[in-house]
């Protein structure tokens, strides 16, 4: 068995753990005690180059979906990075122009990464779901969060909270996958998005599947899972 494929096996060992993590307490434990290895994970930096373990696109497709409709100044916009973990979303916008982030995130050792990464402005604390996000409503440019709008981890509720925390004009990008586990999930969230559109909350700019959104971890999935990159714009 190859290098990559004993590396993918132990990540894959890894993120199953996480799904026996039931209560909120559970989970962020879990995300402390990944956290110093988390980017190791996720990015092998030996042998040839940067091999993507998980080919973990999210982050880059999100980021890159943002900067396609932006046209104001990328320099003074303000980016509010939900579930922003060690900061894989800020470091791709910041390649892409965005300088000033704001982060949250439920694991304090996560956010202890992000703020070594130098990235953020401000981290703050907050389990999502359960306690307000921690911001000034109406006050950020740009408001993401990927990797977390899914079964078991946040609930569809906080796209509400990430609209109100965007001035008006504003861009809410949010991703999920659509492996056969999600499905349930993603149905919801589609349908509260649709909603808050019908509400006039928000048009929906860009809605991008995903063939090979990542490396499948499940028992019942072989190959690549699916996934998805919604854009808003916050009226």
């Amino acid at each position: 068995m190859s290098a990559d494929s004993n590396t993918f096996e132990s990540v894959k060992a890894v993120i199953l753990s996480a799904h026996k993590s039931t209560t909120s307490e559970e989970k962020v434990s879990f995300y402390n005690r990944w956290a110093e290895n988390y980017d190791q994970l996720l990015h092998v930096k030996d042998i040839s180059s940067d091999v993507a373990v998980l080919d973990y696109r999210a982050p880059s497709l999100a980021a890159d979906c943002i900067s396609s409709h932006f046209s104001n100044v990328r320099e003074a916009a303000v980016v509010l990075d939900v579930a922003c973990g060690t900061g894989l979303v800020a470091k791709h916008m910041k390649k892409l122009g965005f300088e000033h982030f704001v982060g949250v995130d439920g694991s304090e050792a996560m956010l202890g990464r992000a703020r070594e990464s130098g990235l953020y402005q401000d981290l703050k604390q907050c389990l999502l779901g359960e306690e307000p996000l921690p911001v000034q409503w109406g006050s950020f440019d740009v408001v993401v969060i990927v990797g977390a709008l899914s079964a078991g981890q946040v609930p569809i509720g906080i796209a509400r909270h990430l609209c109100n925390a965007t001035k008006s004009g504003g861009s809410i990008c949010m991703t999920t996958r659509s492996n056969q586990d999600n499905l349930e999930y993603k149905a919801a969230l589609d349908s509260e998005l649709r909603k808050m559109e019908e509400e006039e909350l928000w048009t929906c700019l860009e809605v991008t599947e995903v063939k090979d959104w990542e490396r499948a971890v499940s028992e019942k999935e072989d190959g690549y899972i699916s996934g998805v990159v919604y854009l808003y714009k916050k009226l």
